[in-house]
């Protein structure tokens, strides 16, 4: 069977939907913590202090659209609801690690430009 060419991969409208709502500014945060357990809506909050309340429900019902994030109604008294990843969401976690380690390795030298770019102007 002859090697064909891989047709290269367009990003749609779709795609920059989908990658502008998992790489906003805290659903990175909020699936590498749920990835760690599943975690009420508070212990969020504590482990991402600087996200609002309004901030996180934002993240949280749009992760839950996309498949990422399960809310779970717990039986206790009174009722509790837990977030839980996905097994889709789970898929993103090698990527954030990844993105989280190019970030903190390479954080010196995007600073070092910056720094350059600021001087010039």
């Amino acid at each position: 069977m002859p090697d064909t060419p891989l047709e290269p991969l367009r990003l749609t409208t779709e795609h920059r939907e989908l990658l502008d709502q998992l790489l906003d500014k805290w659903s990175l945060q909020v699936l590498d913590t749920l990835c760690e357990r599943p975690r009420r809506f508070n212990e969020l909050r504590q482990a991402i202090p600087a996200v609002t309340q309004k901030s996180l429900t934002t993240a949280l019902r749009r992760l839950e659209r996309n498949g990422m994030v399960a809310r779970v109604v717990l039986s206790t008294r009174p009722l509790a609801v837990e977030y839980r990843i996905t097994p889709l969401g789970s898929t993103l976690q090698d990527l954030i690690d990844r993105l989280y380690h190019w970030s903190a390795t390479t954080l010196p030298e995007v600073e070092a430009a910056r720094e350059a770019f600021d001087k010039a102007l």
